[in-house]
């Protein structure tokens, strides 16, 4: 096992993108046994934890989470409609204030090397699961930290009444009032069945930590190793509810920057390649070897301003900041046509977007003389960014260039200030930045999944909301949108909720991108959720096929 691991990490080693174009590719440079039995997914991120209810991370969140667990209900990432996934079926009751829930029978957990389980998963993991989210005397809430950034941002703990089990496979949930989202949020990815005869194991020997580290849960690929800032190996769950996989095992390359992960690609020691650059869509599509996937994507790349934070409380100066930002250019060199710009924090795919939302002008002679008023003159200011590519945003870095450029035209010195993944969410929370570019993606199609964990009131200590802004009517217009049952209702609340985002501007939509997938011409069955990945359990290796002139697939 020892030699395999270290021929994988040696297989991963990315020679420069320049050899790759010069050389022609001889022979795939995948070991053969991976070659023959899965596929290595070439992905950019760091790993903070392998459960998804610790973390926003893109990488527990988009890749892994759909491959280690599954959820109550899943959303079918063609129709945008909600599907049963460990519940067969539910029930809406009381106006939408409790929700039963009857779960599929001979579902299993993993066997891993950790843990052995001695039965099918049952209402007890369900409740297992959801009280260590809202209960506060559960014996696993405050295990690696006790926070759970997504459903605190939704006040879980003050919207769940109850949640009982009913009998073996019926669990009923208890709202304290009716919520119209509350499916939506059960079917994201934040929302996993864990074992509680793992949980209890661990408990009695005393090793709770080892609970998100050492993952359990009745996805298609269960946890054999990982190396950090190298790779994680996933292998097939024999006993998968759905049938077996078809790849014995999968590679998650987490060791290479953006051109080390497309020349990876090109030289087949990658067969996936997850966000590719947009600028490197040229390549992607002239190599028969390839095909592309895009798609749309429920997303929103967007500059957060620290409102907590002189001179960024005053709204001038945030609009200021806005009409010196030239955003067509960032569409074009940043995403080369895969996105179109933003004018709303809610993508224009969902059904509850204002068509009448106006993106911010570009006027840089208006943001000088607003400027030149407040007598804001040579202010310096600091930007956090992401230092790796995420579905909403190819090149942070880049992007924070170019705004600094633009800043720099209307007197504002920008300093450029890289961070990584959780360490810039926690950071972010001690409010000494000036603005950060972020974004976010999301599992539902409910727009309670954009509004309340980027910008409510809760969402600040929850630390999704980096702008720290509180506006206490935006929250009650949220709530209004929540509690009634009526479509045309809720869009009107939501409207309204967007046109005081539009007018106080704590956040400067920027982007909505399209979500990219390369990958090598033998390998199928992949789907491109407009949500985050899917399952891997239906890929495959086609055998003894050969590249040729290929479309891309949108």
């Amino acid at each position: 096992m020892r030699s395999l691991i270290y021929w994988i990490i040696l297989s991963l080693s990315a020679p420069a993108i320049a050899e790759t174009m010069a050389t022609p590719e001889k022979k795939p440079r995948v070991p053969a046994d991976i070659r023959q039995q899965g596929f290595v997914y070439c992905v950019s991120g760091n790993l903070n934890t392998f459960n998804p209810q610790l973390t926003t991370s893109g990488l527990t969140v988009d890749t892994l989470a759909a491959q280690l667990y599954e959820r109550l209900l899943d959303v079918d990432p063609y129709t945008y409609r909600l599907l049963p996934e460990l519940a067969s079926r539910w029930e809406t009751l009381d106006d939408g204030a409790t929700y039963r829930f009857y779960l599929r029978h001979n579902v299993s957990f993993q066997s891993t090397g950790w843990f052995t389980p001695t039965r099918k998963m049952n209402a007890d993991d369900v409740i297992f699961s959801f009280k260590r989210l809202f209960d506060k005397q559960h014996y696993y809430h405050y295990v690696n930290g006790g926070h759970y950034p997504y459903f605190d941002s939704l006040q879980l703990a003050d919207s769940i009444q109850s949640i009982r089990k009913i009998d073996k496979y019926t669990v009923e949930f208890r709202l304290n009032e009716p919520d119209a989202s509350f499916l939506w949020h059960l079917a994201t990815h934040y929302a996993p069945i864990l074992s509680q005869e793992y949980g209890q194991q661990l408990h009695e020997m005393n090793r709770h930590e080892q609970i998100d580290w050492k993952p359990v849960g009745t996805g298609p690929f269960m946890l054999e190793n990982h190396r950090t800032r190298q790779f994680i190996r996933l292998v097939r769950h024999d006993k998968y509810w759905k049938g077996k996989p078809q790849m014995q095992q999968i590679v998650i390359d987490v060791g290479a920057g953006g051109t080390g992960r497309m020349s990876k690609l090109l030289t087949g020691e990658c067969d996936v390649l997850a966000y590719p650059a947009a600028s490197q869509l040229k390549v992607l599509r002239d190599d028969p070897r390839l095909r592309l996937t895009l798609r749309p994507g429920m997303n929103i790349a967007y500059l957060a301003f620290n409102t907590s934070k002189p001179p960024l409380d005053k709204l001038q100066v945030r609009q200021a900041i806005a009409y010196a930002i030239n955003n067509q250019r960032l569409m074009q060199s940043i995403y080369y046509g895969t996105a179109e710009t933003a004018a709303s924090i809610l993508p224009r795919a969902s059904w509850a977007y204002d068509n009448q939302a106006e993106i911010t002008e570009y006027n840089p002679e208006k943001s000088r003389k607003m400027l030149n008023d407040l007598g804001l003159n040579g202010m310096q200011l600091s930007l956090w960014v992401p230092s790796t590519s995420q579905s909403y945003n190819p090149s942070p870095l880049k992007m924070a260039e170019l705004i600094q450029a633009d800043l720099a035209q209307v007197g504002i010195t920008m300093h450029i200030k890289p961070v990584e993944g959780r360490f810039q969410e926690t950071k972010l929370m001690d409010k000494s930045h000036d603005m950060t570019l972020s974004g976010w993606s999301t599992d539902s199609n409910d727009p309670d999944s954009f509004f309340r964990p980027l910008l409510s009131c809760a969402a600040i200590a929850s630390q999704t909301n980096f702008s720290h802004w509180c506006h206490p009517i935006f929250d009650k217009i949220l709530q209004q949108a929540l509690i009634n049952q009526q479509l045309l209702s809720r869009i009107k609340y939501y409207h309204a909720a967007q046109q005081i985002l539009e007018q106080q501007l704590p956040v400067l939509p920027l982007a909505y991108s399209l979500r990219l997938q390369a990958y090598r011409y033998d390998i199928k069955g992949l789907i491109l959720s407009p949500f985050g990945n899917t399952s891997f359990a239906g890929v495959y290796r086609e055998k003894e096929t050969h590249p040729t002139t290929q479309k891309d697939d949108k």
